[in-house]
């Protein structure tokens, strides 16, 4: 099912879903190359958003960034949601504008409110997308010069709908630093995956950078949230990807060695990679 997704957002670059009810999956890591956005329309959720809980309330609008792991926990039975999902090309032709001045702040703090009128005015935008994004080029000439158009306008929206919101948060320097580490996971899991390199990277002692993410996280060390990271990243290889070996995968996430891996994925889970697989 994943990979299924994966392919459709890629293929036509943008995504569109006006009206979903309830998850689909619980307590499953979920990482996907491109971003996501959710909006609440009605009922309530939990989730984990890189290990911190975020709960999504109607008018709640939620970013899922590009490599990073959302985990649904709970819904209520009236929970419906729209979703747009924005394919890697997409947000490369948009990276001057989308997330260039602001990407920390949705990184930091994934969830944000809307009004009533706000995320009606928001609705209206992704309904033009979708029509847009229906369409193919041979039907629609300049369909993606369109759709680029239109998400300016919506991220536009966005933005604007979030100052007020960014004015009333305290700063807080350790948010910073925690979300600057999930960014250098991200980018950095197949070079190592060792707490001494991404304190080093932060120019940060090791147990300062413990403490930090143990606050942000309630608990979860370092080692461990790396360890959920690279485990998620490699069962979206594996669903995604029936076509690649077990060891096209470990050298994939960056082991030396594919026995490191199984060693790994059996060591975080308790599964070998092969029972998760045929599971």
């Amino acid at each position: 099912m994943i990979g299924e997704f994966e392919k459709i957002v890629e293929e036509k670059g943008v995504w569109i879903e006006p009206c979903q009810k309830r998850f689909t999956a619980f307590h499953l890591d979920m990482s996907f190359p491109f971003v996501i956005m959710t909006l609440c329309l009605s009922g309530t959720a939990r989730a984990l958003y890189d290990q911190r809980e975020m709960t999504h309330h109607k008018n709640d609008l939620a970013l899922l960034l590009p490599g990073h792991v959302m985990r649904p926990l709970e819904c209520s039975e009236d929970y419906t949601y729209a979703r747009i999902a924005i394919s890697k090309g997409m947000i490369e032709r948009l990276r001057p504008q989308l997330f260039s001045h602001d990407y920390m702040k949705y990184s930091t703090s994934p969830v944000f409110s809307l009004t009533d009128e706000q995320a009606k005015r928001l609705l209206q935008v992704l309904e033009h997308m979708a029509f847009t994004a229906a369409h193919s080029e041979l039907e629609m000439t300049h369909r993606n010069h369109i759709l680029l158009a239109q998400m300016a306008v919506g991220y536009e929206y966005i933005n604007y709908y979030r100052k007020e919101q960014d004015r009333l948060l305290p700063p807080d320097n350790n948010a910073g630093i925690f979300s600057r580490f999930c960014d250098l996971v991200v980018e950095h899991y197949h070079e190592s995956k060792e707490i001494q390199y991404y304190a080093s990277l932060l120019d940060l002692h090791p147990k300062y950078l413990s403490r930090v993410v143990r606050t942000a996280t309630n608990g979860v060390t370092p080692g461990q949230w790396i360890d959920r990271y690279v485990v998620a990243q490699a069962k979206r290889l594996i669903v995604a990807n029936p076509e690649l070996s077990l060891k096209e995968i470990a050298y994939e996430l960056g082991f030396s060695e594919p026995t490191s891996f199984y060693r790994y994925f059996k060591r975080v889970t308790g599964l070998t990679a092969n029972e998760f697989r045929h599971k």
